[in-house]
């Protein structure tokens, strides 16, 4: 009997002896400012000192600046740390740049750090310009370790309102389809609750502006591209009927899951309040967005199946409490 021969597999360790080595990218340098930006902030910088220079512990640059983003119409953004209780703004001008200073007590900024959901992140980055006996520069490192606790959970109220609004402005803009011009500005308003909606529902920190596209991508590239598609929709058709409903965090909200979640949370009370107020705006909201797109044309059968389910939705929480 002949035997034939067969041929021997390679070892993961052949096959990988084999393969080239890719180089690793050269690493990019960093943006140089343009010309004149760091003089403007040296102005900016002894106007802060000149008139807080007495009580004055620390001066922050934040925003494109501190991130190395600079355009030509950036402007600077800092952040004036005093001694005491002080919540100031000034807008000045200096060489081709507009400054926009804050003023904040150093302690009240430490202690917004435990819930605010944009100072972490914005601090974090920031660039010292003045220190006074290094109390900036511990204000940095605790925006740090609070920045990688993560922001604080959004509460079930903050859920359901968030929701809600994103839900309200994409059902006014389907009702003033007879208008573009308001239409489309209430869908500006939608697309930006949705965006917030986004960041507190999903648990991240908000980011600047010109980062969150490439943020979404980076964590969820199927809802970037679709965010992608709606901001470069050409009709108002476009952004309603194929992306505005894809796009809202409630495309299809039910009563039974807003239950649901109720149910699931300790501060059932509170919610139930809170179910009780925004879930008829709901509800209708719904209505005409199902008779718009299943042509019911008002179909009274309909409406009325749904407005005994939110009649019947108190007594099933109360139920609950």
């Amino acid at each position: 009997m002949d035997s034939t021969s067969t041929p021997s597999v390679p070892t993961r360790e052949e096959l990988n002896a084999e393969l080239v080595a890719v180089p690793e990218p050269p690493e990019q340098p960093e943006t140089l400012p343009p010309p004149g930006f760091e003089d403007s902030l040296d102005v900016a910088l002894r106007h802060v000192k000149g008139r807080r220079g007495g009580d004055l512990v620390g001066v922050i640059l934040v925003g494109s600046g501190a991130r190395r983003a600079i355009t030509t119409h950036s402007d600077i953004d800092l952040i004036a740390l005093v001694k005491g209780d002080t919540d100031a703004h000034e807008i000045l001008r200096a060489g081709e740049r507009l400054v926009d200073i804050r003023y904040h007590g150093y302690k009240s900024v430490e202690d917004e750090l435990a819930y605010s959901l944009r100072l972490p992140s914005l601090l974090r980055k920031g660039r010292i310009l003045f220190d006074h006996e290094g109390v900036t520069a511990q204000l940095i490192e605790k925006s740090n370790q609070r920045f990688r606790q993560g922001p604080p959970p959004a509460s079930i109220n903050e859920q359901i309102r968030l929701k809600a609004s994103c839900y309200h402005w994409l059902g006014k803009a389907e009702d003033l389809t007879e208008k573009p011009g308001t239409a489309q500005y209430l869908l500006t308003l939608f697309y930006e609750d949705c965006i917030q909606a986004f960041f507190r529902l999903r648990g991240y920190w908000l980011t600047a502006p010109v980062d969150v596209h490439r943020f979404m991508f980076s964590r969820e590239p199927a809802l970037a591209d679709m965010a992608g598609q709606y901001l470069n929709a050409t009709t108002l058709t476009d952004r309603l009927t194929h992306l505005g409903q894809q796009l809202s965090p409630v495309p299809a909200v039910e009563v039974h899951g807003l239950v649901e979640a109720v149910e699931n949370r300790r501060e059932i009370d509170v919610a139930a309040a809170l179910v009780r107020t925004t879930l008829h705006d709901l509800l209708e909201l719904r209505i005409r967005r199902d008779e718009r797109f299943l042509g019911l044309n008002g179909h009274e059968a309909e409406r009325q199946q749904r407005v005994l389910v939110l009649a019947a939705l108190p007594q099933r929480i109360q139920r609950r409490l």
